[in-house]
């Protein structure tokens, strides 16, 4: 097992392979599942709400600062944060609005209401749950620490437009998939959609002038592709059905 590989990638691998034709080709063009993990817990959630609407530059930039100003050379603690003046994160390049997220994780950590000793004996919507009450977390960033910071096997995160475009394109869909849709596509790839979706992610990148020919991308099958359909007509009827009834109910 590479270090780089969670303890369940041979399983995850054999699984898509065995229930997703299209992802089994995928699988065989990237290679082995290489999540790498993150070991941090507030310094990991402290850095995405840095990297939040900035481009990689201006953030590396800002996080440097932060870095130095905050915590004197080293990534800050929870209390640091706590007491860093408004003009000292204002000096870091911390805009106001992400000084009020920092303290707020910061707060939520020190005073145990997030306590990552927990997580282990937690579910994964247990997590979110916890994660998107602290200012400035949503969804997708406690997903993205479900993935690679907690090594949790079956996040699929439908939010993420990389991950959808992927999708569309490896199934040759023409037209955007709703977030129902895609849940329901995942179905098929419990309980490894990380793995899923990591290989969905890696596929974007498969074609290039020196491994076209290695790494043709994936047509799907007739029978594959009239899955995908049929499961977008379920979805619009219950939809339908759903607000038809609201219409006729007194």
């Amino acid at each position: 097992m590479r270090s780089d590989s969670p303890p369940w990638a041979d399983d995850a691998m054999r699984h898509l392979r065995g229930a997703d034709p299209v992802l089994g080709r995928i699988i065989e063009q990237v290679g082995p599942l290489r999540l790498v993990r993150r070991s941090e817990r507030f310094h990991a959630l402290a850095r995405a709400i840095i990297f939040q609407q900035l481009a990689g530059p201006a953030a590396l930039a800002i996080y440097g600062r932060f870095v130095e100003k905050i915590g004197n050379g080293r990534f800050p603690t929870p209390q640091m944060v706590i007491d860093a003046t408004d003009e000292a994160l204002r000096a870091a390049g911390i805009s106001r609005g992400k000084a009020i997220y920092l303290r707020d994780l910061a707060a939520h950590v020190k005073n145990g209401s997030l306590n990552f000793h927990r997580f282990s004996r937690m579910e994964d919507e247990e997590i979110i749950t916890e994660l998107t009450s602290v200012k400035g977390i949503g969804r997708w960033t406690a997903e993205m620490f479900l993935m690679f910071n907690l090594y949790r096997p079956d996040v699929l995160p439908v939010g993420d437009l990389g991950f959808r475009n992927a999708v569309e394109k490896a199934y040759a869909i023409r037209t955007p998939l709703a977030a129902k849709e895609l849940t329901l596509m995942g179905e098929r790839w419990r309980p490894y959609r990380s793995a899923a979706t990591w290989y969905f992610w890696q596929s974007t990148q498969l074609v290039t002038a020196g491994n076209a020919e290695r790494a043709r991308v994936a047509k799907p099958t007739r029978a594959t592709t009239t899955k995908v359909k049929i499961a977008r007509v379920r979805i619009v009827r219950k939809t339908t059905i759903a607000q038809k009834a609201r219409r006729d109910s007194p």
